[in-house]
Order: structure tokens, then C-alpha cells, then sequence
């Protein structure tokens, strides 16, 4: 590869990076914070003090430029709609009053007001804070957290960019605000928007940034001809204003497709884009384009979302080609490295030898630093890290843990009729309604109760060798009767255990199945201060013993009515873990598929009358285009019908999903072919209720009416009319009364209020129902 001069050496940079601190800093501040045991003053510190450590860091490492604006207390998009003044009708007294307690009280809501609605990130677990927009919406800008980030760095002497959601991305995510027609189109706001970005701008320039990023991700979706007008729109004046800072649009996630052209005629000095998976066809589409002639380019040639080392030859090989596509080419991850924790190095519990396989954040900082060497240096200046990487990538491919024949074997011997239920739906109701004995409108949890300090200490106890095998299940049984308990007195139709000897609901199975490797301090934010730890998914898969028959039995001998057996679906196994890269999704979800429907043939065998596979992740997953839609949905939907089609008509099979557009995947929810589901609903006012009924949808729905992200307990009268407006779209006979999500993030005060309160609703709306 030819040397670059030093003038034009490539430059190396992130786009954001994980928040939380090495011992989760932040949960605990901001959780501290909410429970009255840390001052503001305190937790603005310790926010200060993350911020450093983190851009120290990446300096100290060799990045050329550090992100900043990418740190938040809860949500990014959340931080958008405060900086442009679009804090919704109901939250501005709370704002007004202690900007701190009001950014909280949107993300949370609080007993009076309810929270922003929330839902996923593109196609990844992390969660955003959605912007409600009117036609009466009036922006305003408010940039002090994004010029005060900025000072920070540079006070540090360290070159920085301040990073944004674009424009076009913060309208296209947002949605009308209640009370505001549902065919209203928050873009129509965007001339109203762009002064106001304009604003924010001169501000950041006034401040000392050379260069700004503003992220518009949403343009790799499919976008129409009026949403790709409105882009060029908003970068044709943006790009054209006199004093601002050079401007970067960075998108991600995907391939850009049509919005590739609307961006590199746009008159701003630098596109930021992906070359990883399906984002590798930018380079094709970049080369037909003619590139990026008098432009800067930030080639994302790392990936930013799963966790393996990078091939460093072929993404120099990306590199090597992009040099003459672009006035300059500089190094980054293909996206934030929100999405992945912070540190491989301090796993003490993984064998080395598999450790070097993995790239955490700092691990792919350390990645960039060396392509941006090798590209500006030529590769011999680099010579011993490619050897050493060649070394890594041969060690992962020829590990015997990667391949286990009788998997492959028992998967390819898979048939059509074994993802299929012995019954129609019909048939299959009537023979569970028989079994079960289920009052109309029956009512239930999602699957987890509390997780307790005490449950925690537990976990912590036996790890620590405080007390035994034994002395830990004395306590789970005392939690799980406890919950029994506590349901039977509360009137709940159909019970649950409560989970209290599961950390998580992915890690939980990941670490009784071969094929996964579990981290000790891989956390990773999926919302607010709510972290998880993705297993890793390194090999085949196979369950050695059953993971929940024991549990779900014990609860089932302490009452009459029925326990449903708890397990976490395939799809969801596979997006919420970091997964193999080195074969197709579809093959990885038959393997998990195969072991879960041993679980569940265990569990019926068991005695157990309904069973729930949790699948929150399947629109999750579903691609950003609808090219790409079929070919998931067919081995998503049937890895489901795989796990579940074994048992017997009798046998009621449930699912749940949450915090999601389930507009887009009614049909794929159809496919599962479960008997009864359960959707996130209060936040978004029944509206999943209404779109399962615009699609004729044919079995039975529980839509939530207990928004269980909140801490506020909603009324019964609440959730009485949540459930009227559900009965608007869904025949009594087939509608569920449940929370949205499961209960393991809630403290036991507030969940009884609400279950309670839940109960009563039912109650009220079945007396409705038959007149009395």
C-alpha cells in the first residue's frame, strides 16, 4: 500500500462510546441520584469525571479526534429534543422548575404525568426516548450541554467533534404528540427546525469546533422521494451558511442505497459511512457514484456492534480502495461504540486463548489506531500487529469449539412438519380453554418479579462462597413461594414463578447452553440505567440438562391454578447476545431452536399447561430494508414454530414482545402461530391493538395496560380504560390483561399497587362485559 503523506495522513476516530464507566459509575450516580442519596452537584462530578477518563483514554490511544456530546444520563435523542425546545406541553412546570428532575421525569414520567414513549434504536436493543411533535410544536435552541461537553475536551487540549442527531433523523423518529391526529408528519416541521440547528451551530463554532457530526441514520431505511427532498433540503442550507463548522454526516446500520448521491452532492465537507455487513455494498455503490471528489471520507471499517477482532488485511483492503474515492479517507467504527462494552482485558474468567478473539471499545480503538497507521504508514509500519491478527482469526477459525457435528447433524435433519403445530388454532382453543378453565379477560404477568437486594446478595453469596448450593435454593424457593403467594391473595389468573434465580433473561440460558461464553463485565446499556451483559455466541449450541423444569415445577406444586413456563425464544437468544459472524443467522437461531424445544417438551412433560417464549426482539432484528424482510422473517418466524411446534394441542403457547413497531412485523406475529400473545401497549395508547385488528389477526392478545418502565402505579381506572379501548379492536373472548413487560426492574411497593390495581380493572371491565 502507497505511503500517504503526512499532510493527508488518515485520521483516527470514533463516533460515540459506552457511557456507564468500568464499574457502572453512572447507573449508580443517577440511580443514587433518584433515590435522594446523591446530590446533583454529585452526580454531575462523577458525569465530568467519566467524560475525561473516557476522552483521556481515547486520546492516550491514538485516536486523532474524540467524540463529544455522545455522553448522556439517559437517552441521546432525549438530549436532541432538549436542545431543540421540543419538551412536550406536560413536562415543561417539571422542566421549568429543575431541568435535571424534568429530563428524568420525561424519560420516567413520575405518579401524575406520564414518561415519553420509548422504543428501539434501529435494529439494535438499545432503547430511545421518542420526540412527540404538533403542528403547534415551537423549537427553540438550547445548547449548553453540547457547547459545555465541548469545552471540556478541549480544555483538555484534546481535537473534538461534537456529535448530533441530524436534522432528518430526530423529525423521522419522532411521532405526533397525543392528541394530535395520527396522520400528522413531524418532517412537515422541518423548515421550522433547520433555524434552530442553525443556532446550535454557530453556537458550537463560537465554542471552538472545527468540525461537527450530525448523525442521520434513518436515511438507510427506505426513504421516500419527499423524505430524500427533505434531506437535501436540510443539508443545502445547512451546508450553505456562511460561519459554521465543517459538517460530517454520518450514517450507519446499513447501506445508504438512493440517499447516497442526495448526501455527496450536499455542499458539506465530509460523509461518515459503514463497511461492515450488509453496509460493505456502500463501497460498490461509493466507486459507481464516482465518490466523494474535494470531500473528507470516515470510513467505518470496524464493526461497532459485535464483539469479534477485526480482520485488519481486509479492512485494509476497504481502505486501500476507498483512497482514491475521496479527497481524504480516515478511520472509524462503522457506528458508536455504545453498542459494545468497554473492556475485553478485564474478562479474568474467559481462557485467554479465547480472549484474544474478542474486541471490546477499547480493544477496536486500538483497531482504528492501527489501520489508520497502516494506511497513512503503508503496512510494513505495521507489519508485527497483522501477524499477530492472523494468528487470532486462524485460532477462532480452527477451534473445535466453533464446530459440534451431532448440532449440524440433528439441524439439517429438520422438516417442514416439525415447525408446525398438530392442530389449527381453533381446534387447539377449545381443547385449552377446556384445560385451563380461564375466566373471561384472564389476567397474568409477563414472567419476572422483583429482583430484591436480597435476591442479588444471594447471587453473590454463592459466587462468593458465602454459603452453598443448598443455602442458595433455600432462598430461591422462599422467593418463589413468596410470589405464589402473593398472586393467589391478588386475584391473577394464570401465575408465573417470578424468575429469581435468573440474572438475566438471555444470560440466564446462555450459561446452561453449550456454544455461549458469559462475561463478568460486558455491560452494555439498553436504556436509561438499565444494563445488560450479551453472552457470547462463539460456538455450536446443544443443551446438555434441563434449565427450568425444576423451578416451574416447585412453583406449580404451591397452587391449583396454572404456572406458565418461562423461556427466552431463539431470535431473542441471538439479539440480545454477541453472535457468531462466521456463518447465517438463520442457521445459529435453528440451533438455539432445537435446544429450546428440548426445554419445552421437558416442561409439558412436566405437567406444565402453558409455556411462554419471549421473542421481544424479532422486529428488533428485522432489517432497515424491505428488500431484506422475506429471508429474516422466514427462518425468524420458523425457528419459533421449531421451538414450539412439539407439543400438544392442549399445550397453551404464549409469546410477548415489547417496545417496538409491531405495525411493521403484524404478519410475521401471525406466523409464530402462538396461542395467546402479549405486546407492550400503555405507552403507546393501544395502538398494537388496533393494527392486530386492522390485520385480522386470529388468536388471542394480551396489549398491556401497566407501562412497567415508569415508577408511577397507574389507577385501576387506568387501566380499565387502556382495556375498554383494547376491547375496541379485540373480542373479549380473546383479550388478556397484563403488564407490558416483566417486573424485574420494579420494587415490590409499586408492583403490588399496580397488579392490584390490574386485577380490579378486569374485574370491573368483565362486570361491564356480562351486565352485573
Amino acid at each position: 500500500m502507497t505511503t500517504k503523506s503526512a499532510a493527508t495522513a488518515a485520521r483516527a476516530t470514533v463516533y460515540g462510546y459506552p457511557r456507564q464507566g468500568q464499574k457502572r459509575e453512572l447507573k449508580k450516580a443517577i440511580e443514587g441520584y433518584w433515590k435522594g442519596r446523591v446530590t446533583a452537584d454529585a452526580l454531575h462530578s462523577t458525569a465530568a469525571e467519566l467524560r475525561r477518563t473516557h476522552w483521556q483514554h481515547l486520546s492516550g490511544a491514538g485516536l486523532h479526534e474524540v467524540p463529544t456530546g455522545d455522553f448522556s444520563y439517559y437517552d441521546h435523542v432525549l438530549d436532541t429534543t432538549v436542545m431543540v425546545g421540543a419538551v412536550p406541553e406536560r413536562h415543561r412546570a417539571a422542566v421549568e422548575a429543575d431541568a435535571l428532575d424534568g429530563y428524568f421525569a420525561m424519560a420516567r414520567g413520575t405518579q401524575d404525568v406520564a414518561p415519553l414513549e420509548m422504543t428501539k434504536w434501529f435494529d439494535t436493543n438499545y432503547h430511545y426516548l421518542v420526540p412527540e411533535l404538533g403542528p403547534d410544536t415551537v423549537f427553540t435552541a438550547d445548547a449548553r450541554k453540547q457547547v459545555a461537553e465541548l469545552k471540556e475536551a478541549l480544555a483538555l487540549g484534546l481535537s473534538a467533534r461534537p456529535v448530533l442527531v441530524g436534522p432528518v433523523t430526530y423529525l423521522l423518529l419522532a411521532k405526533p404528540a397525543p392528541g394530535v391526529a395520527a396522520d400528522f408528519d413531524p418532517l412537515t416541521l422541518l423548515d421550522r427546525l433547520l433555524p434552530v440547528y442553525t443556532e446550535v451551530l454557530a453556537d458550537l463554532r463560537a465554542a471552538g469546533a472545527e468540525w461537527v457530526q450530525l448523525d442521520e441514520p434513518t436515511l438507510v431505511q427506505d426513504r421516500t422521494p419527499a423524505e430524500l427532498n427533505a434531506a437535501t433540503r436540510a443539508y443545502r442550507d445547512l451546508g450553505g451558511l456562511a460561519d459554521r463548522p465543517k459538517l460530517l454526516v454520518a450514517t450507519y446500520f446499513d447501506r445508504l442505497g438512493e440517499a447516497l448521491p442526495v448526501l455527496a452532492k450536499a455542499p458539506v465537507e465530509g460523509l461518515a459511512l459503514d463497511f461492515t455487513g450488509p453496509a460493505a455494498a456502500n463501497l460498490e455503490a461509493l466507486a459507481a457514484a464516482g465518490g466523494l471528489p474535494g470531500k473528507r471520507l470516515v470510513a467505518g471499517v470496524v464493526d461497532g456492534r459485535n464483539i469479534w477482532s477485526n480482520d485488519l488485511e481486509k479492512s485494509l483492503s476497504t481502505l486501500g480502495t476507498l483512497l482514491g474515492l475521496a479527497d481524504r479517507v480516515d478511520v472509524s467504527a462503522s457506528c458508536s461504540l455504545l453498542h459494545v462494552p468497554l473492556d475485553a482485558a478485564a474478562e479474568k474468567d474467559i481462557d485467554p486463548h479465547i480472549l484474544r478473539w474478542l474486541a471490546f471499545a477499547r480493544q477496536k480503538t486500538a483497531e482504528i489506531v492501527t489501520l489508520a497507521a497502516g494506511l497513512s504508514q503503508g503496512t510494513d509500519a505495521i507489519t508485527g500487529r497483522l501477524t499477530a491478527n492472523r494468528a487470532v482469526l486462524a485460532s477462532r477459525a480452527n477451534s473445535p469449539i466453533t464446530r459440534d457435528p451431532a448440532v449440524r447433524s440433528r439441524a439439517a435433519a429438520v422438516s417442514d412438519a416439525d415447525a408446525r403445530r398438530s392442530q389449527p388454532y381453533a381446534g387447539r382453543a377449545a381443547a385449552q380453554r377446556s384445560r385451563l378453565g380461564l375466566p373471561l379477560l384472564p389476567t397474568t404477568t409477563i414472567g419476572s418479579f422483583p429482583q430484591t437486594t436480597e435476591l442479588r446478595a444471594a447471587r453473590a453469596d454463592l459466587r462468593a462462597a458465602v454459603i452453598d448450593a443448598a443455602g442458595y435454593e433455600e432462598r430461591i424457593k422462599a422467593e418463589i413461594q413468596e410470589v405464589i403467594s402473593y398472586q393467589e391473595k391478588a386475584g391473577l389468573d394464570v401465575l408465573v414463578h417470578g424468575e429469581p434465580e435468573r440474572n438475566d433473561m438471555v444470560q440466564y440460558f446462555a450459561e446452561q447452553l453449550t456454544g455461549y461464553l458469559a462475561t463478568q463485565h460486558g455491560w452494555v446499556q439498553s436504556y436509561g440505567t438499565r444494563y445488560v451483559r450479551p453472552p457470547i455466541l462463539a460456538g455450536d449450541i446443544s443443551r446438555p440438562e434441563a434449565m427450568t423444569v425444576r423451578w416451574t415445577t416447585y412453583a406449580q406444586s404451591l397452587t391449583s391454578r396454572p404456572v406458565k413456563g418461562m423461556l427466552t425464544g431463539p431470535v431473542t437468544m441471538l439479539a440480545w447476545s454477541f453472535v457468531r459472524d462466521d456463518q447465517p443467522l438463520g442457521e445459529t437461531a435453528r440451533q438455539v431452536a432445537l435446544a429450546l424445544r428440548d426445554e419445552v417438551a421437558d416442561l409439558e412433560a412436566a405437567g406444565t399447561a402453558v409455556i411462554q417464549v419471549d421473542e421481544p426482539a424479532l422486529r428488533e432484528t428485522l432489517p432497515l430494508r424491505a428488500a431484506d424482510h422475506p429471508a429474516y422473517l422466514a427462518w425468524a418466524t420458523e425457528a419459533f414454530r421449531l421451538t414450539t411446534g412439539g407439543v400438544r394441542p392442549d399445550t397453551q403457547i404464549h409469546t410477548h414482545m415489547c417496545y417496538a413497531e409491531f405495525g411493521d412485523i403484524v404478519q410475521a406475529i401471525d406466523d409464530l402461530d402462538a396461542d395467546v400473545i402479549s405486546l407492550e401497549a400503555a405507552r403507546s395508547h393501544m395502538q398494537v391493538a388496533h393494527e392486530l385488528a386492522s390485520h385480522g389477526y386470529p388468536r388471542e392478545a394480551g396489549p398491556g395496560v401497566w407501562d412497567i418502565h415508569s415508577p408511577r402505579v397507574p389507577s385501576a381506572e387506568e387501566a380499565a380504560a387502556l382495556l375498554r379501548t383494547g376491547l375496541e379492536a379485540i373480542p373479549a373472548d380473546r383479550l388478556w390483561v397484563n403488564p407490558d413487560c416483566g417486573l424485574k426492574t420494579r420494587a415490590w411497593p409499586e408492583t403490588r399497587a399496580s397488579l392490584e390495581n390490574l386485577v380490579a380493572a378486569a374485574r370491573a371491565v368483565r362486570g361491564e362485559l356480562s351486565g352485573s
